[in-house]
């Protein structure tokens, strides 16, 4: 007598046996790439406003900055782009729970972009609103393509993006963004 089968399920195939093993291709390296440019980018731009890092100004500093654009109490917005950036760059680099630290980019980058000098796309002088624009938009990519094979989210299934990465990442950022603005 044989013991029962099973039909198929996400471990194996039709036919009861797992699926080969696909090679690493090009599209998983290119987004892995992007992950480490863009994550590790913001991760520096955290640090900078925390901790003074990489010739940045520090909490104290930022506070003030921030204060003078009128968010008050400007410490704590400091500290919360600070740690925002840190947290959804280090995710983003890791592909770590990917829509999440796409979201916390993307609400940091609404506020870069509504309080930029200059709204052009093409400025004279430094990037203003383009810059911060370019980070959210390549943060809303990578979760709607999902952060690849080569991730710490690889046994999830938003490893290969879709609509619902999408938009939650879209959603909550642009809400935590504007719950910014509005406080």
């Amino acid at each position: 007598m044989t013991a029962p089968t099973r039909g198929p399920n996400r471990f194996t195939g039709a036919f009861g046996r797992r699926p080969a093993a696909r090679a690493l291709g090009a599209g998983d390296v290119g987004v892995l790439l992007l992950r480490l440019a863009v994550g590790l980018l913001l991760a520096g731009y955290g640090a900078q406003k925390l901790f003074g890092m990489f010739g940045g100004a520090g909490l104290d500093a930022t506070g003030r900055a921030l204060a003078q654009q009128g968010y008050e109490p400007g410490t704590f917005f400091a500290a919360l782009a600070g740690a925002s950036e840190i947290v959804g760059g280090l995710g983003l680099a890791a592909g770590l729970l990917t829509p999440l630290a796409a979201a916390a980019v993307i609400g940091v980058m609404v506020n870069a972009m509504a309080v930029a000098p200059q709204y052009t796309l093409w400025p004279a002088g430094p990037p203003a609103f383009a810059y911060p624009m370019v980070l959210c938009v390549a943060a809303l990519t990578i979760a709607a393509v999902g952060p690849g094979r080569v991730s710490l989210d690889t046994f999830f299934p938003w490893r290969d993006g879709g609509w619902i990465p999408f938009a939650v990442a879209l959603g909550l950022g642009v809400l935590g963004g504007v719950l910014v603005l509005v406080l």
